[in-house]
């Protein structure tokens, strides 16, 4: 599984993005990351700001919740999610990657 840690009063997690993907979808775990792909390209903070949303919405939480702390021009980043132990980020990650 992912490794999630606290920080400052957030739990945190690595993800790597796949830009202008054919859908919006959280890809697999590849090296202790999630791998999200996303619709959105690279350019002007668009793939950054859909991430945001569609982790939001993944996770059940609003979008000022989500923070990425590092990688804001790369493709692995380290996203913070305010309001949320570890835990509580791992069983709503789990819960959204278990099938149905």
């Amino acid at each position: 599984m992912v490794n999630i840690t606290q920080r400052k009063g957030a739990a945190a997690f690595t993800v790597r993005v796949v830009p202008r993907a054919s859908r919006n979808e959280i890809a697999g775990i590849q090296e202790d990351m999630i791998r999200i792909r996303l619709t959105a390209p690279p350019v002007e903070g668009a793939a950054n700001k859909a991430l945001v949303k569609f982790l939001a919405n993944a996770l059940g939480v609003s979008k000022r919740d989500i923070e990425i702390v590092t990688g804001h021009s790369g493709r692995q980043k380290v996203v913070s999610v305010h309001g949320l132990s570890p835990q509580d980020l791992k069983a709503r990650l789990e819960a959204y990657l278990r099938p149905v």
